[in-house]
């Protein structure tokens, strides 16, 4: 990883990773302008928690695989070559269909580093730590947790 004429540029290998309990995350870029990442799922498996941003826009392109994503309180379905953008404010969560796996291309911005964050939710998924210890965390990464439970029934 490193710049050339002010720009980033992220080889193939280089970029930093955590392993998930149904999938895994590549950090491309963290903080600046943006925060660029690659989310890969297993079949059904959810993305974060319910939450929402405060001050960045998300935007998720799918590479593979189908999505289902609740915003607010509507449920969509996104497939191969499907791109959304969420507001700030805008409450969300996000995994892969119950048939299908995903990968996905996820952008916020402006860039707050977040890799920590990711870091602490590979751990919870992977029963390492608990999530209550992201509570302290929420203004730092900008993701506020929200109650959505059970999100996938309202389908």
């Amino acid at each position: 990883m490193g710049t050339q004429a002010g720009a980033l540029v992220v080889q193939p290998g280089e970029a930093a990773g955590t392993s998930l309990a149904d999938g895994a995350f590549e950090l491309l870029a963290d903080g600046g302008a943006v925060s660029a990442s690659r989310l890969t799922l297993a079949t059904g498996a959810d993305g974060a928690p319910p939450h929402h941003h405060k001050l960045s826009h998300e935007v998720f392109y799918v590479l593979d695989g189908t999505m289902l994503f609740r915003l607010g309180d509507t449920l969509t379905t996104v497939g191969k070559g499907g791109f959304v953008i969420i507001p700030p404010g805008l409450p969300h969560v996000f995994g892969a269909v119950k048939e299908d796996g995903a990968d996905v291309y996820v952008v916020l911005s402006p860039g707050i580093e977040r890799f920590g964050y990711f870091e602490q939710l590979g751990a919870i998924s992977r029963g390492e730590a608990k999530f209550e210890s992201l509570i302290p965390e929420q203004e730092r990464y900008d993701v506020y947790f929200e109650n959505i439970p059970d999100w996938r029934a309202a389908r």
